[in-house]
């Protein structure tokens, strides 16, 4: 069985594509488990782990108004992180992952478990709550990264090969 980290390697080596990411919450397991693949410099640009407020806004370059206006842990703010991404390291596709992994809820009062990972083209955008309001998450943050960072390679996947083609540039 191929694992989705190499079937996404092998996509966006097919197609030519490029990927860069921008995480929070995840702390660096999505750049980890896209390079673990053997050959990931041809596809994959870099990373930035913008665990901080600090870091998403001088690094990453999200507008610190979005983040005072929608909250850290928020579809906005995972959405210009995705955009930013792509943009800093002019990639085709880029992900965005930001939320709390817990085992506790953040001063904003967001559970753990609320993760948002978004993916970003010079044409589209997608965003989409992980663990939507009213489903169950236990407080084991480990599973919660590891979740997320599954999702956003499957989101990957879906634009390359599902039955909706996004146009990526």
């Amino acid at each position: 069985m191929v694992s989705i980290e190499k079937e996404v390697a092998d996509l966006l080596t097919e197609r030519g594509f490029t990927l860069a990411v921008a995480e929070s919450c995840t702390g660096g397991l999505l750049s980890k488990r896209l390079t673990d693949v053997p050959g990931a410099s041809k596809y994959f640009l870099g990373s930035i782990v913008s665990y901080s407020i600090h870091a998403k806004t001088s690094l990453l370059g999200v507008d610190p108004g979005l983040i005072k206006e929608k909250g850290a842990v928020s579809r906005e703010v995972a959405l210009a992180m995705a955009d930013c991404a792509r943009e800093r390291f002019r990639a085709d596709i880029g992900l965005g992952i930001t939320g709390i992994a817990g085992p506790e809820s953040d001063a904003s009062g967001q559970e753990a478990g609320t993760v948002f990972v978004a993916l970003a083209t010079k044409a589209a955008a997608f965003c989409e709550n992980l663990y939507p309001p009213g489903k169950t998450v236990g407080s084991d943050r480990d599973q919660i990264r590891f979740d997320a960072t599954s999702h956003a390679l499957d989101m990957v996947r879906e634009i390359l090969t599902g039955p909706v083609k996004v146009d990526i540039q």
